[in-house]
């Protein structure tokens, strides 16, 4: 058992790995969940169960709400049922890679948060405006990541449509018609016993699709989520005291301003034609599963010119 822990602290100890860390995290809470719902199930205390799932749960009410605001953030890292949660994490895992690749951990963390946010924000502006839905206001609420879920794969979808999985039994599709199933049964749920949901994933999906349009030209939503993420970065992590000799600290200060400005020039770097024909020939040779990560970000650097 110790095995696993220590597997799971090497994971969250990397760097560009933000699928699996969203996957552990959910599945952390998920089980949680669950030995909490078998402890208070056998000392017959039901109520504290429901207690603790009334402050991660997303009430319909939006006075509800008010008294529970990080429900708005809590409600999509929680599952009830081990298909809710399988179906969610597996679809991160395949459709967050691909973003993962082309854009960085740090923005499919940030689609993420922000497709799970705009899911609990159209779930309450629905329920307390339509009168559709005035009916089950009071004994309604969101879980899961459907819409984080949705924002990843209409995400992949908007910035590689023609991109290939392999679905069994059916064979190579392309992530555009993956999509755009999604969307429409979504949409066709959108009345009846889970429209609540349905309606998060119409949000996310909304969310995923303006957030790669928005970043092709040039404007990145995840600038909040950024900031946030440095500010606690900053607060969190201790700053050794180096001691910088007199006479070395002009020299120090010189090389470390050539540094930052060749870090900033080549993190910035379009790739010539000739780095792209060599891409492209190991395409043809290997297929595309052979590139590194730098040169799928490089190709994808190109085809934005």
């Amino acid at each position: 058992m110790g095995s696993i822990f220590d597997d799971v602290k090497g994971e969250f100890s990397k760097t560009n790995n933000a699928v699996v860390k969203l996957i552990l995290l959910n599945l952390f809470v998920f089980v949680t969940v669950i030995v909490l719902y078998i402890i208070f199930t056998f000392g017959q205390y039901p109520f504290y169960y429901d207690w603790v799932m009334e402050q991660l749960r997303l009430p319909a009410d939006f006075n509800a709400f008010l008294h529970k605001p990080w429900t708005l953030l809590t409600n999509f890292f929680v599952h009830q049922g081990p298909f809710h949660i399988f179906f969610n994490m597996l679809s991160l895992y395949w459709f967050g890679q691909v973003l993962e690749e082309y854009l960085g951990s740090r923005r499919l963390v940030a689609l993420y948060l922000l497709g799970g946010l705009g899911g609990g924000l159209l779930f309450l502006a629905m329920y307390n405006t339509l009168p559709y839905f005035q009916s089950e206001l009071v004994n309604t609420t969101l879980v899961g990541a459907s819409g984080a879920i949705f924002a990843v794969i209409l995400g992949a979808a908007t910035l590689l449509p023609d991109h290939t999985f392999f679905v069994f039994l059916i064979g190579p599709v392309k992530l555009k018609y993956i999509a755009a199933l999604c969307i429409i049964i979504s949409m066709a749920q959108l009345v009846g016993p889970n429209a609540g949901g349905n309606v998060a994933h119409i949000a996310g999906a909304m969310i995923g699709f303006g957030f790669i349009k928005s970043l092709k030209k040039g404007h990145d939503w995840g600038t909040p989520i950024y900031a946030i993420n440095d500010f606690f970065q900053r607060l969190f992590t201790r700053r050794p005291s180096v001691h910088v000799p007199q006479r070395a600290r002009a020299t120090t200060t010189s090389a470390t301003r050539h540094f930052n400005s060749s870090s900033e020039n080549s993190a910035i770097l379009i790739p010539n034609q000739d780095e792209i024909d060599a891409i492209l020939d190991k395409i043809s040779k290997s297929g595309y599963e052979s590139l590194t990560r730098e040169e799928k970000q490089k190709l994808y650097k190109a085809s934005q010119q």
